[in-house]
């Protein structure tokens, strides 16, 4: 009987032996610095991109030198149309809204009464002009009569009398028959200016009187048409120099909303006192406004024009930047690097900005994607194209956003 075959022992124990020792030689082999070299090693750092910007040079230029208030459009004449007279309103020739010349029949009332106490005043008139007539021919014979010794002196005096008590009383009818006249015009209403009607108050049919507040209709000039604004009276110097200049001052009314001037007119009036309560002045422009941009009730802002400011360094007021510690800009110097300089600016016009410290003629300031920017970075002009668009990108959202999509942008830039 034979027996199974068996590994010895000791070959087992070898086979695990070499198997650790490979093992142990693999991963020297592995570590040791002169057999493998890591294919990742750090690279040297390289230097930010530079951040694309909008740049503008500053200029010396002539600006004009004006003043801006709040105002609001007045009509330049408001009439509200009542009658003189009592009566029955007959007829109303005129629609709500229009436009209606000085002059024009507006309204008519019921005249009949009106026209019978003008004809009594005519028959008043006719009778007593009659009984002067034949007292002038009675004193002419008196007077002959006299002359002959026919008549007496006190006769004559006494007719004399006669006819001058008839002559006044002939003068009070005519001013009688004048009166009814008038009064019977009043049956009339005529537009008293030109302008644009408003609502009608009082329908046909209706009794008025004279001592009605609303009256019939309002009526509103609005060609030409006024602004009333006010400016702080720390102005009021420079405006009343500027008021006795050898031409009215130019004002315009802009559209707070679209910043467009709806028209351009000449101040007509700077009030003859401060306001001690608000510490203002008011001033009022005049305009011609056929196109009817200016409306009777409209909020604008007022720009008073003073002269013109000669050779005033200017910027772009989207160069101008406020901070914690005022007013500043970024300039681009020589290397291609922004640096914050504080300015101070004395007034704008329109997109432009009057410097008055802070900036020289010929510095480069930064207009576009100051968000991305801080002291020393490099910066170069954006393109019209893709860096115009990634200059300024989100430059109305919040800042979370922004810092967002800058680090974003800076991650693109380096991959």
């Amino acid at each position: 009987m034979s027996l199974p075959h068996r590994t010895p022992l000791v070959s087992r124990r070898g086979r695990t032996a070499g198997a650790a020792v490979a093992t142990v030689a693999l991963l020297i082999a592995a570590w040791h610095p002169g057999l493998h070299r890591d294919a990742h090693a750090a690279e040297p750092t390289k230097a930010p991109p530079a951040v694309p910007v909008r740049l503008a040079t500053v200029q010396r230029k002539d600006v004009p030198l004006a003043m801006t208030g709040m105002g609001s459009v007045l009509p330049m004449a408001s009439v509200t149309v009542r009658t003189r007279v009592d009566g029955q309103l007959e007829a109303v020739n005129f629609k709500e809204g229009q436009d209606v010349k000085a002059g024009q029949v507006l309204a008519r009332l019921d005249a009949r009464a009106l026209q019978a106490a003008l004809a009594q005043a005519q028959g008043t008139l006719a009778r007593d002009n009659a009984q002067l007539t034949n007292a002038r021919a009675d004193l002419q014979r008196y007077t002959e009569l006299q002359q002959q010794d026919a008549a007496t002196r006190q006769q004559l005096d006494t007719q004399a009398a006669l006819v001058r008590q008839l002559t006044a009383t002939v003068q009070s009818d005519t001013a009688a028959v004048s009166a009814a006249q008038v009064q019977l015009s009043y049956a009339t209403l005529a537009a008293p200016l030109s302008g644009r009607i408003g609502a009608r108050l009082v329908d046909p049919g209706n009794i008025v009187h004279a001592t009605d507040a609303a009256g019939l209709l309002v009526i509103n000039q609005i060609d030409p048409i006024a602004v009333q604004f006010t400016l702080p009276e720390s102005a009021f110097q420079a405006i009343n120099t500027a008021v006795h200049g050898p031409a009215p001052l130019q004002v315009q009314a802009i559209d707070r909303t679209t910043h467009e001037v709806l028209a351009t007119g000449e101040l007509t009036l700077l009030n003859n006192q401060i306001d001690v309560t608000t510490g203002t002045i008011a001033m009022k422009g005049r305009f011609a406004n056929p196109d009817h941009k200016l409306w009777p009730g409209q909020s604008v802002d007022a720009r008073l024009v003073l002269g013109q400011q000669r050779n005033a360094l200017t910027v772009p007021v989207a160069a101008v930047q406020r901070g914690p510690n005022g007013l500043f800009s970024y300039v681009v110097d020589a290397e291609g690097k922004a640096r914050v300089q504080a300015i101070e600016v004395g007034s704008s016009e329109g997109d432009t900005a009057v410097v008055t410290k802070g900036l020289n003629a010929g510095d480069r300031v930064v207009t576009d994607g100051q968000f991305r920017l801080a002291p020393g970075t490099a910066v170069r002009e954006a393109k019209e194209d893709g860096d115009a668009k990634g200059a300024a990108p989100g430059a109305d959202k919040p800042a979370g956003a922004k810092a967002a999509e800058t680090a974003k942008g800076g991650q693109g830039a380096a991959s």
